[in-house]
């Protein structure tokens, strides 16, 4: 795993409970889809890997799941435990997933939400199908931002990042849905899973100025930031969203969900 990618993971636990109060869940179909393809009631075990506060953890426990959570974050995960203390059938992990030992019983399913990018390329996919029983589901949620909400606003607010981001490039325009394409081959080159499904869903979520800028806050990206870089940045973007969009600004988010199940 690159310096890199293991640097960025740990960010999140700095800020942990603004990311319990900023970050949006997600879309209740997906949970909806999901029920219909694995059954989530009482009695199926799932692996939840990278929970942060539990923004699926819950909706997945309400449902009836058996979870267990493994969380990197020791702040994080101590959020997880608090927004999941009424229901005795959610574990809480504090360790990392790459060192956990999988419980003997296998999984019914193994979901990681905007974390499975964080595993390590070279062994996520052995160590996932080891967790799950034959015929388990694999799920990753994916977050895209795409075309849509206030237009204008995040073609305005480029000249921020070029600004005050040393790694920001300049980009003409956000894409469509129909415009990204699923990078969904990566379960079956592994030889441990069979074909994927990829489904789709579109959203938008309305935030005030501190809102936003709390959401940002929370971004890996920011938090890698110099100090002065980071607060000139959120600066720039308040700013901007207050005097030209009357404090208020809509983001369009994809949300994906990336299903494929283990060979026997």
């Amino acid at each position: 795993m690159s310096d890199d990618r293991i640097r960025l993971r740990h960010t999140f636990n700095q800020v942990a409970e603004l990311y319990d109060q900023a970050r949006p869940g997600y879309p209740p179909a997906m949970l909806d889809d999901l029920d219909a393809r694995i059954g989530l009631g009482p009695g199926t075990r799932v692996l939840e890997i990278g929970p942060g506060t539990g923004q699926l953890t819950v909706p997945l426990a309400e449902r009836g799941g058996r979870v267990v959570a493994v969380e990197l974050g020791a702040d994080l995960a101590a959020i997880v435990r608090r927004n999941t203390a009424q229901f005795p059938a959610v574990e809480v992990v504090n360790t990392d997933f790459e060192r956990w030992p999988p419980p003997a019983e296998p999984f019914d399913l193994v979901i990681a939400a905007t974390a499975f990018h964080w595993l390590n390329p070279a062994t996520r996919m052995d160590r996932t199908a080891d967790a799950l029983r034959p015929g388990g589901l694999l799920a990753a949620v994916e977050n895209h931002h795409i075309a849509g909400g206030t237009t204008a606003f995040f073609m305005d607010v480029q000249q921020c990042y070029l600004r005050y981001d040393p790694s920001a490039t300049e980009f003409r325009t956000l894409p469509t849905a129909d415009e990204l394409v699923a990078d969904d081959g990566e379960p079956v080159r592994s030889g441990r899973f069979a074909g994927t499904t990829v489904l789709g869903y579109e959203w938008e979520q309305a935030y005030t100025t501190a809102e936003f800028l709390d959401v940002l806050r929370t971004y890996s990206s920011t938090l890698i930031l110099s100090e002065s870089d980071a607060q000139g940045l959120l600066s720039c973007i308040g700013g901007l969203i207050d005097r030209r969009y009357g404090g208020k600004v809509s983001k369009r988010y994809l949300t994906r969900l990336v299903l494929s199940r283990r060979l026997p």
